[in-house]
């Protein structure tokens, strides 16, 4: 629903408050107010919309409205430029400097960032502006094509970066934001966005700080909230109250930075424009889908934040749990954020919760390969002795309605694995009666169609048919019916901290989480991780370099189900 707010700019002996609606109706606590330098008394007639994003309405000059009469006339609205403030709350940081910012430069290089912009970083590291700018240059790459202005617009996109350096907790620092932030956007619609690239324990310290010293007192404030969004479900619950007190639920934006990849963007136009598809996405023609996320690579130093957490946390509940959200959804009403992350609700709310049985965890060990020693997750200093923290989990999940009765939704996750990589594999149901039984062999398992949506790395799609090998005799192959994007699409792919970024921006809440849908996933996961940890079960220890843990394979086994990324003679 609407809501319409008056706007005044007063002369300069006037002065300004404004209180923006929130959750707690608390004081909403300002700067010390600046003077304006308007003639006379302008007022603003603003319609805020259901995105909180305003729109122009009609202004008046003391109480007459513009390009009206006492008399008649239309009310001729009043254009004022936009600006855009972007805050990255933890600058200094790994992800501020490896992917936030140099997201921002593409889009800015690409021109989707509004004309007239501004980027803060804030962080509690002394720095000058010229400092920020030297560290976020050794990030940014012209990676989008190698035009001769790219080196231009790098410089551009500098000159529009600046510093403030203050506590996390700290009204003064935000408050000394803002006054900053005021001067960039004089004479302009101030809008601003706070992109929070910090450990989620300060979450709310800094929340209720922006929120109260530096909100915009015309446009729309957002914040952006990186994962992970609390350890099960109390806490996550908690921390969504806690913002809730300071914020309102449309000015939360919870990022999954999977979500924004390009074959997740894929996965519903795949299925929703697509004939061939629609009428077998169900439990009449699928068997089985898998979700696989795996790296090559462990902890590598990062043990000390990764052990709080584990594998089921940090990929399973979220980027696993969101991609299969969105495939077993129901077609929504329509593209509109609300309508899709309805569906996802449904889906979510309708899947058992997990139990012990139907998990396997495992922790990789040391391995020695090719004269080359891999440490264990346990030989990484910044690991406490003794730790079980899984670094792998498979889990088996059921959806319990009319589309998915019965189907097995299989994750896997893990780290120091055999390959890197996201993929989502649909395997179908065999053929009814299938006349070619005896060509294919025994195994009935390697004739049946499988459709692949590889996330990463080489993007790509394919399906897996059966097909003659060529020759006078009668003989069956597997053969993959392909689309390499990096072969279609002679394009750089956008990184998802791109898309994600604009979204935001433009206020399109599609690909990010809402807090019922939160509270939805983590009902999911919360008894299983409880119980996990409560009687401290021994993850299976597996070698630096493997394909997991054996016991995934005996799950899987257990529906009937063998892993698709399992190479054709079936070695680990």
């Amino acid at each position: 629903m609407a809501s319409i707010a008056l706007v005044c700019h007063l002369h300069p002996a006037a002065t300004f408050s404004a209180q923006p609606s929130n959750a707690s109706n608390q004081q909403h606590r300002h700067c010390p107010p600046q003077r304006t330098h308007a003639a006379g008394r302008r007022c603003l007639l603003r319609v805020k919309s259901s995105n909180g994003r305003p729109q122009i309405g009609a202004s008046f000059n003391d109480g007459v409205l513009d390009g009206q009469s006492s008399g008649a006339g239309a009310v001729v609205p009043e254009q004022e430029e936009n600006t855009v403030s972007i805050t990255v709350v933890g600058a200094s940081g790994d992800l501020a400097k490896k992917k936030i910012f140099p997201a921002l430069f593409a889009l800015f290089y690409e021109d989707w960032l509004p004309k007239h912009f501004t980027v803060f970083g804030y962080a509690r590291s002394k720095m000058s502006d010229e400092e920020l700018r030297n560290m976020i240059s050794m990030t940014l790459t012209c990676r989008i094509d190698q035009r001769e202005n790219c080196s231009d617009k790098m410089e551009q996109f500098l000159k529009r970066c600046f510093y403030q350096s203050g506590q996390y907790n700290s009204e003064e620092g935000f408050c000394e934001l803002d006054r900053k932030l005021t001067q960039k956007e004089a004479g302009k619609q101030p809008n601003r966005l706070f992109y929070l690239s910090i450990p989620p324990n300060i979450f709310v310290d800094v929340v209720r700080s922006a929120s109260r010293t530096a909100s915009s007192r015309a446009g729309w404030t957002r914040f952006i909230v990186e994962k992970p969004f609390g350890r099960d479900y109390e806490s996550s619950g908690e921390l969504t109250r806690s913002l809730k007190m300071y914020l309102e639920e449309e000015q939360i934006f919870r990022i999954d930075h999977y979500l924004g990849k390009e074959l997740v963007e894929n996965l519903s136009v795949l299925r929703f424009s697509n004939l061939v598809f629609q009428p077998l996405w169900s439990r009449d023609y699928i068997r089985n889908v898998q979700l696989i996320f795996s790296e090559d690579f462990g902890t590598e130093g990062r043990g000390g934040y990764f052990d709080n957490y584990g594998i089921i946390r940090d990929i399973m509940q979220n980027h696993l749990l969101q991609i299969l959200a969105l495939f077993a959804m129901e077609t929504p009403v329509s593209l509109a954020a609300e309508d899709i992350r309805n569906e996802k609700v449904k889906v979510l709310r309708s899947m058992r919760k997990l139990k012990l049985e139907d998990v396997v965890v495992g922790q990789y060990k040391g391995h020695t390969r090719g004269g080359k020693s891999f440490p264990a997750y346990v030989d990484d200093p910044t690991v406490p002795n003794g730790s079980v923290t899984p670094t792998f989990a498979a889990a088996a999940l059921f959806i319990d309605n009319a589309r998915w009765d019965g189907v097995p939704f299989l994750m896997k996750a893990g780290k120091a694995l055999h390959t890197r990589r996201a993929e989502i594999r649909v395997q179908f149901r065999r053929v009814p009666g299938n006349l070619y039984r005896g060509n294919v062999g025994t195994d009935l398992d390697m004739a049946t169609n499988e459709l692949v949506l590889r996330v990463q790395p080489d993007e790509a799609i394919y399906l897996k048919i059966n097909n003659k090998v060529p020759g006078l005799g009668m003989r069956l192959d597997s053969s993959n019916l392909n689309l390499f994007y990096s072969e279609e699409y002679q394009r750089e792919i956008p990184d998802a901290y791109e898309r994600l970024l604009l979204d935001a921006i433009e206020g399109e809440r599609r690909l990010f989480i809402r807090s019922d849908e939160l509270d939805a996933a983590w009902a999911i996961f919360t008894p299983v991780l409880r119980e996990l940890e409560e009687k401290r079960v021994a993850p299976e220890l597996y070698p630096y370099g493997s394909r997991g843990p054996v016991g995934a394979h005996y799950l899987a086994a257990n529906y009937n189900v063998r892993w698709g990324d399992i190479s054709s003679d079936g070695s680990f």
